[in-house]
């Protein structure tokens, strides 16, 4: 299968989950051992995945480049990319294991209607909760690590009491997008 331009963007976004999470794990926020260039170098690579999501998206759309690998691909490479940031921000105490929890629970319950209805010959694309979600995520974790970087162990509470609101207004908003999501497709779910 010949891979167009946005279906390449999306694989680039994978590629780079990893290279993120190299420079999420040494940068140690309020740790001793805290790299703040790391942190930067992080939130660096976690922009330029993030901008990817957009480029993806606007490309298939304008030139009618939207495939079922995509619609598939897209919204897992999303999950790889936020999904290892709150891990990380989890392990850094600045983000609650709950609203993790709450995240990973949305995920696996869309990613089992998603294997449903893939199982019926259908494809669910991501719909407008699930972007805003996604944003929201994003916006969050490019907070955190250029907030953490910039500002340096000084300022740990300020950018730690930020980080922590705005991972429960992700949790808020994950929790909208996953019960919207759940309805819109409960066809998917019944037997």
């Amino acid at each position: 299968m010949k891979l167009n331009l946005p279906n390449k963007l999306t694989l680039a976004r994978i590629v780079l989950v990893p290279v993120f999470m190299v420079f999420a794990a040494l940068s140690r926020y309020g740790q001793p051992e805290f790299d703040p260039l790391c942190s930067v170098l992080a939130g660096v690579v976690f922009g330029a995945a993030s901008l990817t999501d957009y480029l993806d998206g606007h490309i298939a759309r304008s030139r009618h480049l939207v495939s079922d690998f995509g619609k598939f691909t897209d919204p897992l490479a999303d999950k790889m990319l936020t999904t290892a940031a709150l891990i990380y921000m989890t392990v850094d105490g600045v983000c609650s294991p709950v609203v993790l929890a709450l995240v990973l629970f949305r995920e696996f319950a869309v990613a089992g209607v998603r294997m449903l209805a893939a199982s019926r010959q259908t494809v669910i694309a991501a719909n407008l909760w699930g972007k805003v979600k996604t944003v929201i995520q994003m916006v969050t974790v490019l907070f955190y690590y250029f907030a953490a970087g910039f500002a340096g162990p000084t300022d740990i509470f300020a950018v730690s009491l930020l980080t922590q609101i705005l991972c429960w207004v992700v949790a808020a908003v994950t929790v909208v997008s996953g019960v919207k999501y759940l309805w819109d497709n409960r066809d998917c779910i019944r037997p």
